[in-house]
């Protein structure tokens, strides 16, 4: 062999092992881009991770947040507690007009209203919005009857001072009265003053139709504290 072709040998060899060292150099030129984008993406993606969080939170905050409204709002008036407000002089001088209570709907779910309860009532009805203030006289299967500006509860005088004066209208009671299985007879403390059971309009009140008990004066904040 010539010298000019070990010459050429030589440089093709040469070209070759360039090549094959470019192509080298190209694959981990390529190898680190790649993972110079991957440590990128991760980085990336640890960035939108709290973003998403943030998000997560922030809707389960506000869900909790509206469940807390809606029980607020509706279940605790509805179910367990209630503020009210006087309106007329009906039960002077235990209550006076304008008068703020909080009215309790939980025990008459475990327990009937009892005598001189002072209880939240219904008196025409679910179907009208209209709500009385007035105190448990007459209790279910019980006979009623006024004499003389006296009450008598089967026959007996009825030993009580919540009256303000003595009674004028007996109503429908001038006559004794038996009390049904679920019936309640109410009165206002302001005896002359009271639209109640005496009324014909009225009369007694079925068990469903007393929507709480009184049992707090929260205004005026000089009267604050329990009623009776």
């Amino acid at each position: 062999m010539g010298k000019e072709q070990e010459n050429e040998l030589e440089i093709s060899q040469q070209v070759i092992v360039e090549g094959e060292e470019t192509k080298t150099e190209n694959i981990e030129q390529n190898s680190k881009e790649q993972v110079q984008e991957e440590i990128q993406d991760e980085i990336n993606n640890e960035n939108e991770k709290p973003e998403e969080k943030k998000k997560g939170g922030f809707l389960k905050e506000l869900l909790v947040y509206v469940c807390i409204f809606l029980v607020l709002w509706k279940i605790v008036p509805t179910f367990i507690i209630e503020r009210t407000i006087v309106e007329g002089t009906s039960m002077t001088n235990t209550l006076q007009d304008e008068e703020q209570l909080l009215v309790e709907k939980v025990s008459y779910r475990f327990s009937d209203p009892k005598r001189f309860d002072i209880v939240i009532l219904m008196p025409y009805g679910d179907d009208v919005d209209e709500y009385f203030v007035k105190r448990v006289i007459g209790l279910p299967g019980e006979t009623i009857q006024i004499i003389d500006d006296e009450i008598y509860i089967n026959n007996t005088l009825l030993d009580e001072s919540y009256g303000r004066e003595p009674i004028r209208d007996a109503g429908i009671v001038s006559e004794p009265l038996t009390l049904g299985e679920d019936e309640y007879f109410v009165m206002g403390d302001n005896r002359n003053y009271s639209i109640d059971s005496r009324d014909e309009a009225i009369g007694p009140i079925t068990r469903n139709l007393i929507k709480g008990k009184a049992v707090l004066r929260i205004w005026p904040i000089n009267k604050f504290g329990t009623i009776k």
